[in-house]
């Protein structure tokens, strides 16, 4: 397993609930993850200890794509997460494990983030780059209050 790793944080304007839920919920996680340039297709998400899931990322300027999927390790409602993550190429070898802990705060959601076992071909650098852009567009999607059209 490599020694890759990074760790992000964040406070949202959103409550837990609903950061979580952009965890959860395909179309809200598809619109969110993949960094900027990348569409994302969830194939397959079945969120609970145990569940798995595959996704792919698709190069918008290239075409280009890449597919990867994992299982759920771990679950708290609201609070925690943590799922293993693996490429189908064979040049991005072994296991990650993402982690993410929400806790309620007086002005929305502290997120922490980690991720452990990243290919060592890929740079943590590229890493923190990739997430920083999810992070921004998780952001963009958690903390406008929009009402229901009357």
């Amino acid at each position: 397993m490599s020694e890759n790793s990074v760790s992000l944080h964040r406070v949202l304007k959103a409550s837990p609930e609903k950061v979580y839920r952009a965890f959860t919920e395909a179309l809200a996680i598809a619109s969110w993850i993949p960094p900027y340039g990348f569409l994302c297709t969830v194939h397959e998400m079945n969120v609970k200890p145990g569940g798995t899931y595959k996704m792919s990322f698709q190069n918008f300027s290239t075409g280009s794509s890449h597919s990867f999927g994992g299982k759920y390790v771990e679950i708290k409602p609201n609070e925690f997460l943590k799922y293993t993550d693996q490429f189908d190429d064979p040049n991005l070898p072994g296991e990650m494990v993402t982690t993410v802990w929400l806790r309620k705060t007086m002005v929305g959601t502290e997120l922490k983030v980690t991720q452990e076992g990243i290919p060592a071909v890929i740079p943590a650098e590229m890493c923190y780059l990739g997430w920083q852009e999810s992070l921004d567009k998780l952001t963009r999607l958690v903390e406008p209050e929009i009402p229901d059209a009357i």
